[in-house]
């Protein structure tokens, strides 16, 4: 299937590492430009060389805090500089839920949510103005389980500003879609995982199934696996999805959604 993303320009945040990277590579994959956007400079920078060279596309660095309004405004500028405007924003600039304190609250409130929120309104009159674009906001699947207050918290806050983004823009050629990954393979989580097997005193191996024990394909996905969701809801073969959450978990046991 082509995706028809080739000569598109995208913007991925917290696109140095993790779920934001893996998502990077896809789409410059696929033939789009991308705009790598961190706070982490190095990172980011080697990031978009790597990406650069294996893809044969245009990946350039923009550092950026997310948390910060007039840094979100100097990025969006830069970004326009460089690559002419924006047709796709994919917004994973956050921590992963695993062991936010409840006093951070305010801080992931402030990252997670406000800053999806700035970088949308950042992009999104460009994309409006040309009568197409694509906004894909990395919730979690806490916004569906309990035992992280702040991870549920900020994902249906984020589940929720997507679906009041998503009646706003596609009137306009806009989609907007939330996407909550279940647990996902990434360094993030091979650390933890490493933390559970030592506390636990197992092995790592044993670890890794327990993590994926409500997993119904049996494992953990790959942030690859997930990215290439992101790279179809990219697309403008993503119309007929507007608003709705989306769910690349491998298939949480359990309760019904519907």
């Amino acid at each position: 299937m082509d995706l028809q993303l080739n000569g598109r320009r995208a913007v991925v945040t917290g696109g140095s590492r993790g779920i934001g990277l893996a998502v990077a590579r896809a789409l410059a994959a696929e033939g789009a430009d991308v705009a790598l956007v961190a706070r982490n400079r190095d990172a980011l920078e080697s990031a978009a060389e790597k990406i650069a060279a294996d893809s044969g596309r245009r990946v350039i660095a923009v550092p950026a805090d997310t948390g910060d309004d007039a840094s979100v405004a100097a990025m969006a500028r830069s970004v326009v500089e460089q690559l002419g405007g924006a047709d796709i924003l994919v917004n994973a600039a956050a921590r992963p839920n695993t062991g936010i304190p409840e006093t951070d609250f305010e801080t992931e409130l402030n990252v997670k949510v406000r800053g999806y929120l700035r970088t949308a309104r950042a992009f999104a009159p460009l994309m409006r103005e040309q009568g197409w674009g694509r906004i894909i906001n990395i919730g979690g699947i806490a916004a569906r389980q309990t035992s992280s207050l702040v991870g549920s918290v900020r994902n249906v806050a984020v589940a929720a500003m997507s679906k009041n983004l998503a009646d706003e823009l596609g009137p306009h050629g806009v989609n907007v879609v939330v996407l909550h990954p279940g647990p996902t393979r990434t360094e993030t989580s091979e650390r933890h995982i490493r933390a559970l097997a030592d506390d636990r005193g197992i092995s790592t191996d044993e670890a890794e199934r327990l993590a994926a024990s409500m997993v119904s394909i049996g494992r953990m996905v790959t942030a690859e696996e997930v990215a290439d969701v992101v790279a179809f809801l990219a697309s403008p073969r993503s119309v007929a999805l507007n608003g709705d959450p989306v769910v690349p978990s491998g298939g949480m046991r359990g309760p019904i959604h519907y």
